[in-house]
C-alpha cells in the first residue's frame, strides 16, 4: 500500500463512484456508506502522507510513475511537496464533511454522490500530478461535474427583475440554478482555453518531449513567451480563483449549489485556481511572474475590498458567504503577488484556513435552510436559543473569517499582510487590513442578527439543533479551525519547506523566512 498511497488517495473516490453504479436503486444507507467510505479512504491517505512526509528532506516525495502516452512524453507522475500535503489534507477533510452534511439527501442521492466523488478525485489529482497535461485533465474533471450538480440539485434564488433591462433578467433566469450552472461552466471553459494554449506552447518551446513539470521548470523560456503566457495563466486559473472581474460566476454558483457542492466549491475548487497560478504560472514562468506581480497584487486588493463591501450589502445568507469567499481569495492572491516567503506561506495557509472556514459556514447555511426554510437574514433572529450548537460553530467560523487570534484565519492573514508590507508595494497591506475590518463588520452583524437578536418568531417554531450525523461535518471542520489556529506550525512547517525552495527560483532576493 505504501508504494501506491498517492494513487489510492486519488482513485478511492472514483472507485467508490463506480461501486455506486452497481448498487440497486433504493438502498439509501448502502449508497451513503459507500460514498463515505470512498471519501474516508482518501482522507486517511492524506493523513498518512502528512505523517510520512520528511520535512528535513523537503522537495517532492512518495513519487509514483505510470506511463500513459510515452511517445508524447505523457506519464502519470504523482508526488507531493509541502504545499500538496496541506491541500491534500484540506480536500480530505472537506469531502468527508461534505458527505456527512448531505447525509439526509433524498433526491437522486446515488447520482449525486457519483458526481461528487468524481469531482473530488479530480481535485486530489491536481494537487499531486506532476505532468502538466494530466494536471490539466484532472483540473477539468474537477470542474465539469459542477454544471450537473448545480443544474439538478441546486436551489432557486431568483433575483427580482427591475429596471429597463428587466426582460433580460427574466429571459436569463438570473439567480436560478440553471443560470448559475451555465454561467459557471461557460466562464471556466473560457479560462481553460487560455490555460491549454499556454500548456501546448510551453511543451513545444521546451522541445516537445515532455509535459513533466520538473522538466519544464528547468527550461529557460523566452522572456516574451513568459510575459504573455503568465497573463494567460493568471486569467485562465484566475477565473476559478474568483479574480476580479472574472469572479461573477462565483456568488451565483455558491448560492445555487447544494450544501456539499458549496462546501467543495468554495472550500477546495477555488483553491485549484490559486494553486494553478502559483504552481504553474509563477514557478514555470518566473520572469512573467515578476513582471505581472504589481498587477496581480493591485487586482487582489480590489478583490479583498470589493468582495467584503459586496458581502456587507447582502441579505441572503449564502450570498454573504459567497462574496466573503471572493474577498478571502483576494487575500490568497495578494500573498502570492508579494513574492515573499511570508506572503507565499500566508497564501497557501489561507487556502487551507479559508477552506475549513467556508466549508463549515456552507454546512451551517445548509443546516439552517433545512430547518428555517429561508436564507433571508432580516427574517431570522434569536436562533441561538434553540440551536446553541449551530450558533457556536457559526460564530467560530465567523471569528476565523475576520481573523480572530487563536483561529486558522488569523495566522493566514497575518502572514499575508506581513508579506505585503515587506514587498516592493507595501501599500497593499492597507486595503488588505481595511478588508479585514469590513469583514468583521458584516460577519458579526449577521451572527448577532441570526442567533443573538430577538426571537425566534412563531414561524420558526419547529427549529432544532444539529442532530446525529449532522454533528460530524461541524466537529471535523470546527476542530481543524481551532487546532491549526493554536498550533499553526503543524501545517506551516510543510508549507514553508516548499515556499523556500520555490522562491529561491522565482525571487532569490525575497526576505528571509520567519524563525
Amino acid at each position: 500500500m505504501t508504494a501506491y498511497i498517492l494513487a489510492i488517495t486519488v482513485a478511492a473516490p472514483f472507485v467508490a463512484a463506480l461501486a455506486l453504479l452497481a448498487i440497486p436503486k433504493g438502498l439509501k444507507d448502502v449508497t451513503r456508506v459507500t460514498a463515505l467510505v470512498g471519501a474516508a479512504v482518501s482522507m486517511a491517505g492524506s493523513v498518512w502522507v502528512a505523517f510520512n512526509y520528511d520535512l528535513a528532506a523537503g522537495g517532492f516525495q512518495l513519487e509514483e510513475i505510470y506511463p500513459v502516452v510515452p511517445s508524447l512524453g505523457i506519464q502519470l507522475r504523482l508526488a507531493v511537496d509541502g504545499w500538496s500535503v496541506s491541500l491534500l489534507l484540506l480536500t480530505g477533510l472537506i469531502i468527508v464533511a461534505g458527505v456527512l452534511a448531505t447525509w439526509t439527501l433524498e433526491d437522486r442521492e446515488q447520482e449525486f454522490y457519483i458526481l461528487l466523488l468524481v469531482l473530488v478525485a479530480g481535485v486530489f489529482g491536481v494537487f499531486v500530478c506532476q505532468d502538466l497535461f494530466l494536471f490539466f485533465l484532472f483540473y477539468e474533471v474537477a470542474v465539469l461535474p459542477m454544471y450537473i450538480l448545480i443544474g439538478i440539485w441546486g436551489s432557486e434564488g431568483k433575483v427580482e427583475a427591475d429596471g429597463p433591462f428587466a426582460f433580460v433578467w427574466k429571459l436569463l433566469n438570473i439567480g436560478g440554478r440553471k443560470y448559475a450552472a451555465m454561467k459557471l461552466t461557460l466562464m471556466l471553459l473560457v479560462g481553460s482555453a487560455f490555460i491549454l494554449v499556454v500548456i501546448l506552447t510551453l511543451y513545444f518551446e521546451a522541445g516537445g518531449e515532455s509535459f513533466d513539470l520538473a522538466v519544464l521548470e528547468a527550461y529557460d523560456f523566452d522572456p516574451a513567451t513568459q510575459s504573455w503566457a503568465f497573463l494567460f495563466i493568471w486569467l485562465g486559473f484566475g477565473s476559478l480563483a474568483g479574480v476580479f472581474p472574472f469572479h461573477t460566476w462565483s456568488p451565483d454558483g455558491h448560492a445555487a449549489a447544494p450544501t456539499a457542492v458549496s462546501m467543495l466549491h468554495a472550500g477546495v475548487l477555488m483553491k485549484l485556481g490559486a494553486f494553478g497560478i502559483m504552481r504553474v504560472g509563477m514557478i514555470l514562468l518566473p520572469e512573467g511572474a515578476l513582471q505581472w506581480a504589481p498587477v496581480v497584487g493591485a487586482v487582489a486588493v480590489i478583490n479583498i475590498v470589493y468582495g467584503a463591501l459586496s458581502a456587507m450589502s447582502q441579505k441572503d445568507l449564502k450570498y454573504i458567504v459567497a462574496y466573503s469567499s471572493v474577498s478571502h481569495m483576494g487575500v490568497v492572491m495578494l500573498g502570492a503577488a508579494t513574492l515573499t516567503i511570508d506572503g507565499w506561506n500566508g497564501a497557501v495557509y489561507q487556502m487551507f484556513a479559508h477552506g475549513m472556514m467556508t466549508g463549515l459556514l456552507f454546512a451551517l447555511v445548509g443546516l439552517l435552510y433545512g430547518r428555517a426554510h429561508t436564507r433571508w437574514v432580516p427574517s431570522m433572529g434569536g436562533f441561538g436559543k434553540v440551536m446553541p450548537g449551530v450558533a457556536f460553530f457559526f460564530t467560530l467560523a465567523c471569528l476565523s473569517s475576520l481573523g480572530m487570534p487563536g483561529t486558522a484565519g488569523f495566522v493566514a492573514e497575518l502572514l499575508v499582510f506581513l508579506g505585503a508590507w515587506q514587498s516592493d508595494h507595501s501599500w497593499w497591506a492597507i486595503p488588505g487590513v481595511l478588508g479585514a475590518f469590513v469583514t468583521a463588520v458584516y460577519v458579526l452583524r449577521a451572527t448577532k442578527h441570526i442567533f443573538w437578536g430577538p426571537g425566534p418568531s412563531e414561524e420558526f417554531h419547529d427549529l432544532s439543533d444539529a442532530k446525529g450525523v449532522e454533528w460530524g461535518a461541524l466537529l471535523i471542520l470546527g476542530t481543524a479551525i481551532i487546532v491549526f489556529g493554536l498550533a499553526p506550525s503543524l501545517m506551516l512547517d510543510f508549507i514553508d519547506v516548499a515556499t523556500t525552495e520555490y522562491l529561491s527560483i522565482v525571487n532569490p532576493n525575497s526576505v528571509t523566512a520567519l524563525p
